[in-house]
């Protein structure tokens, strides 16, 4: 059996005239939560319900969320399913942001123009924590739905089909990336 290499999640693409549903060959898992707010037409589906200011509206946002997971899976739609999930972390990963930090700023200072569009400190001080326990509800709210859409066995079964059809190459197929030297 040949070694496989995964493919990245594809920022190249022209997200804002695609559409994924009909194209679900172009999509990719990524990492965490790449792309949940390129990917068409899913992310104009989801963006709307995703709320987290306080643990109330984290669980209406979350459920709705939730239900349209369970729409998709119904359709067969695993793009839809991974979006859905990116959409709960996204709602985990945001709420836990302002629960330790009330501005929802991790980092001290303007982002450095030599860093712009990267993601991390980059030399910035980390501010210090202000726990707020509102969001840190909303943020566990999030999180078991989140963890639910993770442990989901169709989910898994399809997350990995769609990786082994789109996401995968033979480690000898792919073209080497021309050196800088």
């Amino acid at each position: 059996m040949a070694l496989m290499k995964r493919l990245p999640f594809d920022y190249n693409l022209d997200y804002r005239n695609l559409d994924l549903r009909a194209n679900p060959h172009l999509y990719r898992v990524g990492r965490g939560e790449q792309g949940v707010l390129l990917v068409e037409p899913y992310k104009s589906e989801l963006l709307p319900l995703w709320r987290f200011k306080t643990p109330g509206i984290a669980g209406q946002s979350a459920e709705a969320i939730w239900q349209l997971f369970q729409q998709y899976k119904a359709a067969g739609d695993f793009v839809g399913m991974d979006m859905a999930r990116k959409f709960l972390q996204m709602g985990y990963t945001r709420s836990r942001r302002y629960a330790n930090h009330k501005s929802g700023k991790k980092y001290d200072g303007p982002v450095p123009d030599s860093q712009k569009g990267r993601s991390g400190a980059h030399g910035r001080e980390i501010l210090p924590l202000v726990a707020d326990p509102v969001k840190a509800a909303s943020a566990e709210i999030f999180y078991r739905y989140w963890q639910s859409a993770l442990a989901d066995t169709v989910y898994q079964q399809m997350q990995q089909a769609h990786i082994d059809r789109y996401e995968t190459l033979p480690i000898g197929s792919l073209k080497p990336k021309p050196s800088n030297l």
